[in-house]
């Protein structure tokens, strides 16, 4: 008997339950023009900067950001954009990027997102494989940009400066801080600044179908060369449309602030997506790294929504000057991308009062696939599979065999997490192999393992990649991780396998302490001995100043595992008789 039937009240949440769309549309491009006709001046979009002590804004409302989409649209189209083509936002989060954005879906093209801090081979790698023909850049990158255009299908690019939509104020101090580093570059011919890009004009009308390709988005590149994750225009209306549901936002009153970036699948949903289907205002923050310049943000704008990943938390939450801020406006913090530790929720919460919602998802999915209940919040797991989302727990081996409760007749063993749902991506860019091996039999196979709770939750364990195996053990790095930030002096924590002759693999732990905090290897050995089987314990310990991490903030463990020596590191060994 699952969960859904002895409670009632989540019949809301029942997976076997068909979504049912409130918006008639199902192509991304037809949810701005409809929007902007129930709340024409309600702000789309305000950008948030901090800077000075201060917080400055700029809004476009939903009327005005329709306005220059069409305009937007109509030029791409002067530009010989047409339906399946691909346009590049080399862009971070700023109003340009929702606009080029928009434009792209409006007129059937494919919009395809670059990660700002991309350097040039990932710049190349990606443009080639996707075979974009206009870029829209901004200012400081367009020099990058040229240098690889030669090896590439790109014919045009469109230059921006991030200072474009400044308000007043705002654009008088960066000009006196910062002009050196926005210079109005000279552009090759047939290159266009951005406001060129939005003289008046009307798009022609494209027939464009909900199982078209949308947007691409790239992987990280962790199991070898980025992949260009191929999702549909029903894939990512009904993944913000799942996301309202489960959330119960409200149409015109919502506000998200955005920090996690638009080039990635869980900003981009929750984030700019959500905000066009449901009519909410979204805050977007370039500079997501200002922690402080965050909560000034938060404290002034009053947003009702924060998605979040775990760092980001962590950060937030050890800041000296945090009781300042007033950031209980958040109902909403949902936070996925990597495993959320209970130590790291109950911290953020207790500091900020902000109740904070674990949930999962991965690029393939949209991404969103699972969330804990508002109000049925269970630390520690990804909550429930969202409404259309069937999911299951399968044997490591052949992953096959659909796993059964264990025996404690609580939690199955753990295996490979698999979902279905109308959120699954198509498949892969180009790269049909790819796609045979992740997608079967309607199943995306995630790579995660994970458990499920006789009441329908679910909680991952571990991705298998990540797992250690150490003499013959199966050793979780998330569950080492969660007992290390238990510790009152760990402020971050990443753990990996080195390898090792004799035991196969050793755990190793990456550990950034507190400012101020004093602690060795062995105290934080023994104190890991209290809590885990003896096998489990690091018997490596490295002290840094800081863990690497993507443009998300989520911890880089490829990175980690890369490294022929951190020498830079402060490295010790627990004492004799540690395992």
């Amino acid at each position: 008997m699952s969960i859904y039937s002895q409670q009632p009240w989540l019949k809301h949440y029942d997976p076997e339950v068909p979504l049912r769309l409130e918006q008639r549309s199902r192509c991304l491009g037809e949810l701005l023009p409809e929007t902007a006709r129930r709340f024409p001046q309600l702000d789309a979009i305000t950008l948030a900067v901090s800077a000075a002590g201060r917080v400055f804004t700029s809004s476009l409302s939903f009327q005005r950001l329709n306005d220059l989409v069409e305009r937007c649209a109509a030029s791409l189209q002067r530009l010989g954009v047409e339906r399946g083509d691909r346009v590049a936002l080399y862009l971070p989060n700023c109003p340009q990027f929702a606009i080029g954005y928009c434009a792209a879906l409006r007129i059937g093209a494919i919009a395809v997102p670059f990660n700002p801090l991309y350097a040039a081979r990932e710049v190349e790698h990606q443009l080639a494989d996707c075979g974009a023909t206009v870029m829209i850049a901004l200012s400081p990158y367009y020099d990058l940009v040229k240098q690889v255009q030669p090896r590439t299908a790109l014919r045009r690019v469109v230059v921006t400066r991030i200072k474009d939509y400044f308000g007043p104020l705002l654009w008088s101090l960066y000009t006196l801080t910062k002009e050196r580093r926005e210079a109005r570059a000279h552009l090759a011919a047939g290159d266009l600044r951005w406001d060129e890009l939005l003289r008046p004009g009307a798009p022609t009308p494209v027939a464009v179908d909900e199982n078209d390709t949308a947007v691409l988005l790239y992987t990280g590149g962790t199991t070898g060369v980025s992949k260009g994750v191929e999702l549909t225009h029903r894939n990512l209306v009904v993944n913000a449309e799942q996301n309202r549901a489960w959330a119960r936002l409200q149409p015109g009153v919502e506000k998200a602030l955005t920090a996690l970036p638009l080039f990635h699948a869980f900003g981009l949903t929750c984030g700019l997506n959500l905000g066009l289907l449901l009519g909410g205002t979204v805050i977007l923050v370039p500079n997501p790294r200002d922690f402080e310049g965050l909560c000034r943000i938060i404290h002034r704008l009053r947003p009702t929504a924060f998605p979040a990943v775990p760092t980001l938390l962590v950060a937030i939450g050890n800041l000296p000057r945090l009781a300042r801020y007033d950031l209980r406006s958040i109902r909403l913090c949902p936070c996925a991308g990597s495993p959320l530790a209970p130590a790291v929720q109950r911290a953020f919460t207790e500091r900020t009062g902000v109740p904070v919602i674990e949930g999962y998802g991965l690029t393939e999915a949209a991404p969103t696939t699972h969330g804990n209940p508002v109000g049925a919040c269970r630390p520690g797991t990804i909550g429930l599979p969202y409404p259309g989302t069937a999911a299951r727990i399968v044997d490591l081996e052949t992953g096959t065999r659909e796993l059964e409760l264990g025996a404690d007749g609580e939690w199955t063993e753990p295996g490979e997490l698999l979902v279905r749902g109308p959120q699954v991506m198509k498949g892969y860019w180009n790269r049909p192999q790819e796609t045979a091996q992740v997608l079967r039999d309607g199943w995306l196979h995630t790579g995660d393992i994970a458990q499920m709770h006789r009441d329908g939750y679910f909680r991952i364990v571990d991705r298998k990649k990540d797992m250690i195996i150490r003499s013959g053990h199966n050793i979780y790095p998330a569950e080492v991780e969660a007992v290390l930030l238990e510790h009152p002096a760990v402020l971050e924590a990443l753990v990996v396998g080195q390898p090792d002759a004799l035991h196969g693999e050793l755990v190793k732990a990456c550990v950034v302490l507190r400012p101020g905090a004093d602690l060795d290897a062995a105290t934080l050995t023994a104190f890991c001995g209290d809590k885990l089987a003896r096998f489990k314990v690091p018997s490596i310990v490295e002290f840094r100043g800081e863990l690497p991490k993507s443009a998300v903030g989520k911890p880089l463990r490829r990175s980690l595992r890369s490294e022929p020596d951190p020498s830079a590191a402060e490295s010790e060994r627990p004492a004799a008789g540690a395992p």
